[in-house]
């Protein structure tokens, strides 16, 4: 299901059924989840999020869905998870608690793919902020999120009513993402650990909207405070393979650092 079925004609051709249907229209939910047995609901973004997924599972269970999945974050507590996103996916878990209908929740880790660009940045700079103190975080590839989902899915019900943490078994924290950086990028890279206001500052300097820059923050605090901490196994528990490392994930990222 997409809002721009061109956009996965690969699929269609491939002999998946491509549906249209957009989380802001409950009317085009209807159709696009006909005949669905088991959903993967994947969290859109702040804010309406909560909204638009409550949409979804509306129309995923009168379809007959008799399991859905749904792409959250570890340890998701209002209060506790500084993460900014996390009071749109405890939402969602509890609706989907309270829809009477099986769930899975794939709570994925930070994803790796999301430090290409700070990898790129600090080698070719030569430095990296950071506002997660001495705290660690284990970061996961967006292909093994997909792959153990995927698996879930493909089962039968021995995943129902149960969540996973979605993470390498291998925590990085700010200063040792600087060294992994400098490691791949052959450059040095010296690690600044920066408070929020500081490392808002410092990214609203760059070019970044303030916004943009607070919402990042929020994670490092998150990471900071110890709240996503998580070490877990469940990747390959669920796929039978291990998964992929951060420097597999960034090797490739430094090459495009000059053009960056």
């Amino acid at each position: 299901m997409t809002r721009q079925v061109s956009d996965l004609e690969d699929l269609a051709a491939r002999g998946a059924s491509v549906r249209f249907g957009d989380f802001d229209e409950p009317a085009s939910l209807v159709k696009a989840f006909a005949g669905a047995s088991r959903v993967l609901l994947i969290s859109t973004r702040p804010p309406g999020a909560r909204v638009q997924h409550q949409n979804a599972i509306d129309a995923a269970k009168p379809a007959g869905a008799s399991l859905i999945a749904y792409t959250s974050i570890p340890n998701p507590v209002v209060g506790v998870n500084a993460a900014a996103i996390v009071p749109d996916h405890a939402a969602t878990e509890e609706a989907l608690r309270a829809a009477g209908v099986a769930w899975t929740f794939m709570r994925n880790g930070l994803y790796a793919e999301m430090q290409v660009a700070p990898a790129q940045v600090a080698v070719a700079s030569g430095t990296f902020a950071y506002n997660s103190g001495a705290g660690a975080t284990a970061y996961v590839s967006r292909e093994d999120c997909a792959a153990a989902v995927a698996a879930v899915l493909a089962c039968g019900d021995e995943h129902a009513g149960k969540a996973y943490d979605i993470t390498r078994p291998e925590w990085f924290t700010g200063a040792q993402l600087a060294e992994l950086y400098a490691s791949v990028g052959g450059a040095a890279v010296a690690g600044i650990s920066l408070d929020e206001d500081g490392f808002v500052a410092g990214a609203v300097s760059h070019g970044m909207p303030e916004e943009v820059a607070r919402f990042l923050a929020s994670f490092g605090r998150a990471i900071r405070e110890g709240q996503l901490n998580q070490l877990s196994g469940d990747v390959e528990a669920l796929t039978g393979r291990a998964p992929v490392g951060l420097r597999t994930v960034l090797a490739p990222a430094p090459a495009a650092a000059a053009s960056y």
